[in-house]
């Protein structure tokens, strides 16, 4: 058996795409490109297929992970192509790996996160980073399937900036073009209960009272292992690259530092 890992993405319209949505267009795209998946046992056999840490319905990512199985071998880059040209486009498979070493959910650790604040001054928005910087503790709350759920946004994040529109680097239909908005970078750790960007926004509303007149768009451009003393938000995958003798060392993709995180480009 063989297992690859792979890195896709949600881009433009496709960032309303469901969990759901995305597990049933991803088995159709394994059907179609006759990849000889492993199925599990019993009555109802499904193929084995392993998702980390999915982004929530509405968010664009440049950083989503899964693991296949496979019951016979195959070049992780021609699977990754195969794949690519059986999806729909903003759903793109863009890095594999053939998995070498354990744990790939245990370096999923933390998140770099951008949101773009339409009709947001940057002034207004640096402003509301500071405040929350500052505070202690920021409380929000969150509906749940047992109720209304309070808890601490602040101390999962480790670095909340804002920035300018011209610093962030064209790319996915997710981020802006020439209109004025302003844009927050921030640095989440995962941690339990799991904060998300919109626990952010709304610890922002709380301390600053800072509410944008249109919904922020948000983009994941980075998720993995998160350095201490570094800083950074390091790629999941470059372990399993480390430990092929066979794989090119190149720069590892979705690499972030906690300051500047890198944005990748269009597919």
């Amino acid at each position: 058996m063989q297992r690859i890992r792979l890195r896709y993405t949600k881009r433009g319209r496709l960032r309303f795409t469901s969990h759901r949505d995305f597990q049933r267009a991803f088995e159709r795209a394994l059907r179609r490109a006759e990849v000889p998946m492993a199925y599990s046992a019993g009555f109802t056999p499904h193929p084995k297929v392993s998702y980390a840490n999915a982004a929530p319905t509405g968010t664009g990512s440049e950083a989503e992970y899964l693991e296949i199985a496979l019951t016979a071998p195959r070049d992780p880059e021609k699977l990754r192509q195969l794949l690519d040209e059986s999806m729909p486009a903003g759903l793109d498979i863009v890095d594999a790996v053939e998995a070498r070493t354990s744990g790939l959910a245990d370096r999923l650790t933390a998140s770099v996160w951008e949101l773009r604040l339409d009709g947001v001054s940057v002034d207004e928005a640096a402003r509301a980073a500071e405040a929350f910087r500052a505070a202690e503790t920021v409380e929000v709350q969150r509906k749940t399937k047992s109720g209304i759920r309070t808890f601490d946004a602040r101390e999962a994040v480790v670095s909340l900036e804002a920035v300018e529109v011209s610093d962030v680097s064209a790319g996915p239909a997710d981020r802006p073009g020439e209109a004025a908005c302003a844009i927050l970078r921030l640095v989440v750790r995962h941690v339990t209960p799991a904060v998300r960007p919109d626990d952010v926004l709304s610890g922002l509303r709380a301390v600053a009272d800072l509410a944008p007149p249109v919904p922020a768009a948000v983009t994941r451009l980075a998720q993995g292992l998160f350095g201490e003393e570094t800083g950074t938000v390091t790629d999941p995958l470059a372990l399993d690259r480390e430990a092929d003798p066979t794989a090119p060392q190149t720069a590892a993709a979705g690499t972030a530092t906690a300051t500047a995180p890198a944005a990748e480009g269009p597919a």
